[in-house]
C-alpha cells in the first residue's frame, strides 16, 4: 500500500493534524449525526453559546429515530405531568431500581442515578423545544399503539421480577401521532429547534475520519459533503452520534452474532457502525458491544399473553407478560431454535404485526397438539396440566406471570404458533458502543477521556446497554438525554 493510499481518510484510520491542508469549516463543535442524540446535543452546545455544524449522511435529518413509534421512557420525581394526572406517582427511587434491573449486570449506577434524577425535567424539556404530547393514558400491552395517546406501559414494569423490586408505573411517553410514527414528529419537531437556534446542518455529509494533533487529541474530523471532501476545525469537540451498526453486518457477526438470527432491523438505514469505528481508531473503548434489542411481536391481540411458551422439551421458559423484547430474547435462545406458543380457542388470534405466523399444531387434545410437534411423549402435557391447575387458582409459582394474565388452557381446539428459527421475524437494533461517562467524554482502554471527542445515542453504550432488560423509550430516553449531557460538556471545554 503507498503513502497516499495511508492517508485515505477512513473510519478506521485517523487523520493526522499534520496532513491537513486547510481548514473548510470552522466550527466550536461538531456533531456527527442529526438523529435523537445529535439534534440535541447541537440545542444544547447551542445554548452554551458554541457554534455547532451537524453532518448527517442521509438527504434528510431525523436518523433511525424518524422510524420509531416516538415513545421517550420518562418518569420519577413523583411522575411526569402526564403520569401524575392519571394518578400514576413515579418515585425517583422506583425509577432508579427499575432502570439499574433493567441495565443487567453492566448497570452504569452513576448514569442510572443522573437520568432517574432528570428524566421527568427532560420531559418538560422535550415539550418546551415542541414536542407534542397528547397528555392521555392508553392502558393495556401495546407494542405499535394505533390512536395518538401519550402514556404507556412500555415495558416490564408490571411483571416478574422487575414488579417484585420497583413499584409499577407506565413510563412509556409517545409524541401525538396517530398510529405508529411518532418518531417523525419527535424528530421534526428537534431537528427545526436546532437549526432554529443556529445549529449549521450539511445533509448528504458523511464522516470519513477523525483528525488527532501530535497529543492524539481529537481536533477536528474529515467530511464529505455533496461528493466533496472537506476538513472540519472543531476548537471544543466532536460529537458522535451517528447510530449502532445492526446494518453492518460484518460488525454485528463479530460483536453480536446472536443478532443474525434476527431477520428484521430496526435502522433508518445508516447504523454503520462508522461513529463507532471513529472513536475506536483513536483509541476509544467500546463495551457490551454483544448486547442488542430483539423482539418478536407475538401479540396483539392482547389475548396471546395468556398463552405460554414451550420449547422443544416441551418446557416453559419465560413468564409471558414480560416486555415483548425480554420474551423475544428468550425464544431466541431456546435449544435448536425451537420455541411455540401455545394458545386455546378462547385466546386464539393472529398477531396483528405478523398475521402469517405458521400454525405448527392443532388438535382436540394437548396429547394430539404434543404429537403433531413431535415432542418427547408427555412433556409438553404434563407441561400444560401443571400450568393449568395453578392458573386455576390464580398462581404461577414457576415464572411469576401475573394473575391478570393467567388463564387455564382448556377451550378446545388447541393451537401451536411457531416461533421456531425460520419462521419468525425478529427484529433488532444493537445496544453496545463507545464507552463514555455520563458527559459523553469518551474514555480510552484505561478509563482515561480522550481528550475533545465525546459520543452519544447508539454510537455510546448508554442506559441501554442489556437486551433483557430493555422497555421501548429507553433508547430515545437515552439518546435525547445525554445527547444533551455530550453537547453541553463539549460546549464546556
Amino acid at each position: 500500500m503507498t503513502q497516499t493510499q495511508n492517508r485515505t481518510p477512513s473510519p478506521a484510520r485517523p487523520c493526522r493534524l499534520a496532513d491537513v491542508p486547510r481548514w473548510d469549516i470552522d466550527t466550536d463543535v461538531a456533531v456527527i449525526g442529526f438523529g435523537a442524540a445529535g439534534s440535541c446535543a447541537a440545542i444544547e452546545a447551542r445554548a452554551a453559546g458554541a457554534g455547532v455544524h451537524v453532518f448527517e449522511v442521509a438527504a434528510a435529518p431525523g436518523g433511525s429515530a424518524s422510524w420509531s413509534g416516538g415513545e421517550v421512557y420518562v418518569g420519577g420525581s413523583g411522575g411526569t405531568r402526564v403520569q401524575r394526572a392519571h394518578g400514576f406517582e413515579d418515585s425517583t427511587e422506583d425509577l432508579y431500581t427499575y432502570l439499574m434491573m433493567a441495565g443487567g449486570p453492566g448497570a452504569d449506577a452513576e448514569r442510572v442515578r443522573i437520568y432517574a434524577e432528570g428524566a421527568a425535567g427532560h420531559f418538560d424539556w422535550l415539550e418546551a423545544q415542541g414536542v407534542p404530547f397528547k397528555g392521555t393514558y392508553l392502558p393495556g400491552k401495546w407494542i405499535e399503539p394505533t390512536t395518538d395517546d401519550t402514556l404507556l406501559w412500555s415495558g416490564s414494569e408490571a411483571a416478574w421480577p422487575f414488579s417484585a423490586r420497583a413499584k409499577p408505573a407506565p413510563r412509556g411517553h409517545t409524541a401525538q401521532f396517530k398510529g405508529w410514527g411518532g418518531g417523525k414528529i419527535l424528530m421534526e419537531k428537534l431537528c427545526a429547534r436546532a437549526e432554529a437556534v443556529g445549529a449549521v446542518v450539511h445533509c448528504n455529509s458523511r464522516a470519513l475520519s477523525l483528525i488527532v494533533d501530535d497529543d492524539r487529541s481529537v481536533v477536528g474530523v474529515v467530511v464529505r459533503i455533496e461528493g466533496k471532501e472537506q476538513h472540519v476545525r472543531a476548537r471544543k469537540g466532536v460529537i458522535l452520534c451517528a447510530g449502532g451498526f445492526i446494518v453492518n453486518r460484518e460488525m454485528v457477526a463479530r460483536f453480536a452474532p446472536a443478532a443474525l438470527a434476527c431477520s428484521e432491523v430496526v435502522s433508518g438505514g445508516n447504523d454503520d457502525g462508522s461513529g463507532i469505528r471513529m472513536g475506536m481508531s483513536v483509541g476509544g473503548a467500546t463495551i457490551h458491544m454483544d448486547q442488542f434489542f430483539a423482539t418478536i411481536p407475538f401479540f396483539p391481540p392482547a389475548s396471546l399473553v395468556k398463552g405460554i411458551f414451550v420449547n422443544a422439551r416441551g418446557e416453559r421458559f419465560i413468564n409471558e407478560d414480560a416486555y415483548h423484547g425480554r420474551v423475544g430474547h428468550y425464544v431466541l435462545r431456546q435449544p435448536e431454535g425451537k420455541a411455540w406458543l401455545l394458545v386455546d380457542n378462547e385466546i386464539f388470534g393472529r398477531p396483528v404485526i405478523e398475521p402469517d405466523i405458521r400454525v405448527a399444531a392443532v388438535g382436540e387434545t394437548w396429547e394430539e397438539v404434543e404429537q403433531e410437534l413431535a415432542l418427547p411423549a408427555g412433556t409438553l402435557v404434563h407441561t400444560v396440566e401443571e400450568f393449568n391447575r395453578n392458573a386455576a387458582a390464580g398462581q404461577d409459582p414457576l415464572f411469576h406471570k401475573a394473575a391478570d394474565w393467567l388463564r387455564p388452557l382448556t377451550e378446545p381446539p388447541f393451537a401451536a404458533l411457531s416461533y421456531c428459527a425460520g419462521d419468525l421475524k425478529a427484529h433488532a437494533f444493537t445496544m453496545g458502543g463507545l464507552h463514555t461517562r455520563p458527559g459523553g467524554e469518551v474514555l480510552d482502554a484505561d478509563g482515561a477521556p480522550i481528550t475533545g471527542l465525546y459520543a452519544a445515542g447508539r454510537s455510546a453504550c448508554g442506559l441501554p446497554r442489556w437486551g433483557e432488560g430493555y422497555s421501548s423509550g429507553m433508547s430515545l430516553g437515552d439518546s435525547t438525554f445525554f445527547g444533551r449531557q455530550a453537547g453541553r460538556a463539549a460546549a464546556a471545554r
